[in-house]
């Protein structure tokens, strides 16, 4: 991890930051590189190198819109799985059931060829279908993650927080969640880095995304092996990067309890 490149004196703060901009800033250089790097690769990878880069960087675009949008999604149908009102208690158990019992790839042939039908007029573009499809995925993992670190919070220490005069709102913004968010960090993390991965089902409805670009280029050069091991090392390239970026978030919140 890039953490342990810093000054031992730092503090756990300071290496967290420095960490987080210099995956960042890793991450934008090999993006921006990767279709020179390609280039200087032999046929095929050379000769389709801007189009391995294009595809990367929509694989990149699609991950951080639909895991943003996951974790917005995740907490909240975490917070409606646990409230006190039925209703909100029954949608999110339905929603969160519904997601998790279907296959992703039937998730996303479902948004972009099923849902037009059903709400006629409304035909989302590939790239729209898909970003929905995997936030919608991802978000009800999210749900779980976030639904257990709010039952790990004992339930003392909110009691004990009320006994103090805190309002209802100030004792789950400030005592509850924060200890469930620290909680629930490690499988959130994990989730975005399956999500990248994931991704490449996308390819189904015709996203050029890079597993999308790796299967046209090998079913015209016929070159399967070269095609497929720089998809595969692309792949790893990018989740290396992400894992780096999460693991900069994680330090920060000491998930592990070390305080040092």
């Amino acid at each position: 991890m890039l953490t342990a490149l810093w000054p031992s004196h730092w503090s756990r703060i300071q290496r967290s930051n420095a960490t987080l901009i210099s995956a960042l800033l890793l991450m934008v250089v090999v993006v921006s590189l990767l279709g020179t790097l390609l280039g200087l690769l032999p046929d095929p990878i050379g000769t389709y190198a801007d189009e391995f880069a294009e595809g990367a960087r929509t694989t990149l675009y699609l991950t951080l819109i639909s895991g943003a949008a996951g974790l917005l999604l995740g907490v909240g149908a975490a917070l409606a799985r646990t409230s006190g009102n039925a209703f909100l208690r029954t949608a999110a158990s339905a929603y969160i059931w519904i997601i998790r019992g279907t296959p992703l790839l039937v998730q996303i042939l479902f948004m972009y060829f099923a849902l037009p039908v059903l709400i006629p007029g409304l035909n989302l573009p590939d790239f729209a279908a898909a970003a929905i499809a995997l936030a919608l995925n991802v978000g009800a993992y999210n749900a779980e993650a976030v639904r257990a670190g709010l039952n790990a919070v004992p339930r003392g220490q909110a009691e004990a927080a009320r006994a103090l005069g805190l309002p209802k709102s100030r004792v789950f913004s400030d005592v509850v969640f924060p200890q469930a968010f620290k909680i629930s960090l490690p499988p959130l993390v994990s989730n975005f880095v399956a999500l990248l991965k994931d991704s490449s089902l996308a390819y189904a409805i015709g996203v050029v995304e890079l597993t999308n670009v790796g299967n046209r280029i090998q079913s015209s050069t016929f070159q399967p092996v070269e095609t497929l091991l720089t998809v595969g090392a692309t792949y790893l390239v990018l989740t290396t990067l992400v894992t780096q970026v999460t693991a900069a978030i994680e330090y920060r919140f000491d998930v592990e309890g070390r305080q040092k």
